[in-house]
């Protein structure tokens, strides 16, 4: 596990490994981690916001248990985007296939669930107040 980590900030051993790619490959596995940085950044900016803009919801704590929930969820993708571009240009190097994940489908399920979530405790507030 810490060699992962080491290989996430030294790039000149990244570069020692395999063959030179295209590099526009290269350049969309980097186009990719920005995209993922992004969304990261916006499920953290999503954690701030709840926290200090959503009001007190039916539920006592949810409102804070789903920002922490954000925040940490963004924490999550930031450090899986690194992760991901690193073995995907030790895989471009190398001539292999690029690394399966899960991590979309189960970033979609989370972040599904969190809408479920806010939309049932926006109904019992709008009954509430009915």
């Amino acid at each position: 596990m810490f060699e992962a980590i080491r290989r996430w900030f030294d790039p000149h051993e990244l570069r020692e490994i395999g063959e030179t790619p295209d590099y526009r490959f290269s350049l969309a596995n980097e186009r990719t981690f920005l995209a993922w940085l992004r969304t990261g950044l916006a499920l953290v900016g999503g954690g701030l916001a709840v926290a200090q803009f959503l009001p007190p919801l039916p539920v006592r704590h949810l409102r804070e248990v789903l920002a922490i929930a954000l925040l940490l969820l963004g924490g999550a993708v930031a450090i899986r985007a690194v992760d991901h571009w690193a073995r995907a240009e030790r895989a471009i190097r190398l001539g292999r296939e690029l690394p399966a994940s899960r991590f979309p489908a189960l970033l979609a399920l989370l972040v599904g669930l969190g809408a479920v979530l806010l939309v049932v405790a926006v109904l019992v507030q709008a009954v509430r107040q009915s």
